[in-house]
């Protein structure tokens, strides 16, 4: 019996077919949904079903994540698209302009880090004082003495070692 071909391509995907067709494991796939990246349905037999549009979807969280967009942003930024259709060209404009954004951002910490060691390596003094890497513009001094060090790449406090 030969297949009608407008009826495949109508039809739903299940998770083995998504895995195949995105080169994401199934295992990924599971992850993604429970992260909310991702919706399928339940088929009559208890098994998920995808529509084709998820190949897409699952194409522009991986683009992300190579970019180093953690999950929980990629869900925020995929929350506002409908899950009805495949993403278009302007969908993917808006997504990347905020990504590249960011990307530009950490590109500029990286570079300026990457500055900084080298002249720390240079010095070899490693002065939790004075270094720029561990107490960057001394800004822990304003706040007393304590073992603590904020971290200028995400600003969070951490214990010193």
């Amino acid at each position: 019996m030969k297949k009608d071909k407008g009826s495949d391509f109508a039809r739903e995907l299940t998770v083995g077919e998504v895995a195949e067709r995105s080169g994401v494991a199934v295992s990924a796939l599971h992850f993604y949904e429970s992260k909310g990246l991702i919706r399928s349905y339940r088929s009559r037999g208890n098994q998920r079903r995808y529509p084709r549009a998820i190949l897409r979807r699952v194409a522009v969280i991986k683009v992300a994540q190579r970019t180093g967009i953690p999950l929980a942003e990629i869900q925020a930024a995929l929350s506002v698209l409908p899950d009805d259709r495949p993403l278009t060209v302007e969908d993917w404009g808006r997504l990347s302009n905020v990504w590249r954004q960011q990307l530009d951002e950490r590109i500029a910490k990286l570079t300026a880090l990457r500055d900084q060691l080298t002249g720390c390596i240079g010095c070899g003094c490693l002065s939790m004082r004075d270094c720029p890497l561990r107490n960057p513009d001394d800004v822990l001094a304003t706040e007393g003495v304590g073992p603590r060090l904020i971290d200028p790449m995400d600003g969070v406090e951490h214990e010193a070692n």
